[in-house]
C-alpha cells in the first residue's frame, strides 16, 4: 500500500501482515487449549474480550474516524471502515495472559484490574510505535497536519495509550466483580456493555467538556489514569493473597514474549531505530520493564506454591 501521510517508510515485506496474523491466530489456539486444560477456566473471559475488541475498534474506526487499518487476509466489515480480526483477538488473548500472571499474584479486585491494564500499556508501548510505522494501521495526521513520526508518542497519539488503560481496567474490573454469577456468558456481556459506556461517555462527553472548560489535553488524563492505577496496586498490595488454583502459567509468558520479541525484531530490521534516539532508548527500556516484571520469582507465603 502507498506510504502513509508524512511517512518516509515504504510497504511492509509482503509476508508481514499474513506472518502477524498466522502467529496470534496460534497464539489463540494456545490460549484456548489452555483454558480447556483447566476447565475452560477465563474462556468466557478471553472470548469476550475478543468481542470487545472488535467492537471498539468498529466504533472508532466507524463512527470516531480515528485511524484506518492496512489491509489483511481477514478482515470483519466493509472498506475502508472494516477491522483486521487479529486484531480483536489480540485484545483477548492479552487480557487473558494478563489476568492469569495477576491471579498468581493473588491482588484484590480492583488492583488486579490496574495491573492487568498496565501490563497491556507494556504491550502496546512496544507494537504500537512498530506496527504504525509497517503500515498496519494510520492515525490520520494528514487531517491535522502534524508530524506523522514525532507528534505527541513518535506519531501515537495519547488518546490510544489512555483507551488501552480504560479498556482493560474496566473489563478486567467488572468481568472479576460478577465472577460469581451462575449464568457464566453474562459475565463478559456484561462487562462489555458496562466498559463501552463508560468508554463512550469518556470520549464523547466526559473528556471535550473537560477540556472546554479546564484545557485538560489526553496526555493530562494518561498521566492521571497511570498515577491512579499505579496507587491501586500499591495499596492493594499487602492486601493480596495466595492464590489456588494451580493454573499452569504458560500463556501469562507466551504472549507478551511474544508481542515484544516479534515486534522489537521489526523495529531494528526495518531500521526504525534510527530514526529517533530518544525512541530506541524509550523501546529498549518498555522491553526492559517487561522481563523484569515477568521474570520468575521464588514463590513466597502470598503466590502460587506450584505452577
Amino acid at each position: 500500500m502507498p506510504p502513509y501521510y508524512g511517512m518516509p517508510y515504504g510497504a511492509a515485506p509482503a509476508f508481514c501482515f499474513p506472518l502477524t496474523e498466522i502467529c496470534v491466530y496460534l497464539l489463540l489456539i494456545i490460549c484456548v487449549w489452555h483454558s480447556l486444560k483447566h476447565n475452560g477456566k477465563y474462556l468466557g473471559f478471553m472470548l469476550g474480550g475478543i468481542v470487545f475488541g472488535l467492537l471498539l475498534e468498529f466504533v472508532d474506526v466507524y463512527f470516531l474516524k480515528g485511524y484506518t487499518y492496512g489491509r489483511f487476509m481477514i478482515m470483519v466489515g466493509k472498506q475502508p471502515d472494516d477491522i483486521p480480526l487479529w486484531i480483536g483477538v489480540g485484545w483477548g488473548i492479552i487480557m487473558y495472559s494478563s489476568r492469569l500472571f495477576t491471579d498468581k499474584m493473588g491482588l484484590p479486585l480492583f488492583a488486579a484490574a490496574a495491573f492487568d491494564a498496565l501490563l497491556a500499556l507494556n504491550i502496546d508501548a512496544t507494537m504500537d510505535v512498530t506496527a504504525y510505522r509497517l503500515h498496519m494501521w494510520d492515525w490520520g495526521w494528514s487531517a491535522t497536519h502534524q508530524d506523522a513520526l514525532t507528534s505527541q508518542w513518535f506519531g501515537i497519539p495519547w488518546n490510544n495509550y489512555f483507551g488501552w488503560l480504560v479498556v482493560i481496567f474496566t473489563y478486567s474490573a467488572f468481568s472479576r466483580f460478577f465472577a460469581g454469577w451462575r449464568i457464566k456468558i453474562l459475565i463478559p456481556l456484561t462487562a462489555i456493555v458496562l466498559s463501552e459506556i463508560i468508554l463512550f461517555s469518556l470520549f464523547n462527553n466526559i473528556k471535550p467538556w473537560f477540556f472546554d472548560h479546564f484545557g485538560i489535553k489526553p496526555l493530562h488524563w494518561l498521566i492521571g489514569l497511570s498515577v491512579l492505577l499505579i496507587v491501586l496496586i500499591v495499596s492493594g498490595w499487602k492486601k493480596r493473597q495466595a492464590e489456588t488454583s494451580g493454573l499452569i502459567l504458560f500463556p501469562a509468558w507466551l504472549i507478551p514474549t511474544w508481542f515484544h520479541i516479534y515486534f522489537t525484531i521489526w523495529f531494528f530490521i526495518s531500521g526504525f531505530y534510527l530514526e529517533n534516539r530518544w525512541m530506541t532508548i524509550f523501546a529498549m527500556a518498555n522491553l526492559l520493564l517487561a522481563v523484569i516484571i515477568h521474570m520468575p520469582r521464588p514463590a513466597t507465603d502470598k503466590s502460587f506454591k506450584k505452577n
